[in-house]
């Protein structure tokens, strides 16, 4: 069995110190706009649905010492990067297509940052029980067992990506918190970093978890799988 991925991939190296940058790295709906900007006109504009529809998926690291964001952006549509204001880009953004036919038994690697959430139910003696309420994961204890329902136990159980690693073998790093203090007021999004190797079980599910996502958040640069 086997299933293709494609997709565009931007790469780009923006100036941290540049406000418009700095605006982004202090409020997460500010990042947003920064990532939807390189996708001007392909939708019509107040869709609700935007960034699902075209795809767009995100990541970005912070380089203090050389003061530059590094931001990855995947897309469903070619991307356009020219609105950025003047002196954001420390360099020529890096587009390439990524092309690539997965089949079951590749082992790849991959690294990923995360929003890893449970819900917890409230269970409150003499009443019926509530919605569960959505919480985040606060430790790499707690991260991994959000990793097996998402990539399984290493032991031939595939997890809903389609995928299957043993959790205590994906390195976890805790990142801090984003969040929003002005059209999203309130929003704050727990974030961890995973790396580590998975065995394709079911291309036909890990291709779509790649075009699409894991977990929540990913409208806030959460949820994007790099492989290699």
């Amino acid at each position: 069995m086997t299933a293709r991925f494609v997709a565009s991939h931007s790469v780009l190296t923006l100036d941290a110190r540049h406000p418009y940058v700095a605006k982004s790295l202090v409020d997460a709906q500010e990042m947003h706009r920064t990532v939807m900007s390189g996708f001007r006109g392909w939708v019509d504009d107040g869709s609700s649905d935007a960034r699902a529809q075209m795809g767009v998926l995100s990541t970005w690291s912070l380089n203090f010492k050389e003061a530059t964001l590094l931001l990855v952006v995947q897309s469903k549509v070619a991307a356009d990067w020219g609105h950025l204001p003047k002196g954001v880009l420390r360099e020529a953004p890096s587009t390439i297509t990524v092309d690539r036919t997965f089949r079951a038994g590749d082992t790849v690697a991959f690294r990923a940052v995360v929003n890893p959430t449970y819900s917890r139910r409230n269970d409150v003696p003499g009443q019926e029980p509530g919605r569960g309420r959505r919480v985040a994961h606060t430790n790499p204890d707690g991260v991994r067992k959000w990793c097996a329902r998402r990539f399984g136990n290493g032991s031939g159980s595939s997890g809903d990506t389609g995928g299957t690693t043993a959790p205590e073998s994906i390195s976890v790093r805790m990142l801090p918190s984003v969040s929003s203090a002005t059209s999203h007021k309130g929003l704050k999004i727990a974030r961890a970093e995973l790396r580590g190797t998975l065995t394709v079980t079911d291309p036909a599910a890990f291709v779509p978890a790649l075009a699409n996502g894991v977990g929540h958040a990913r409208a806030y640069s959460c949820g994007l799988i790099l492989t290699r």
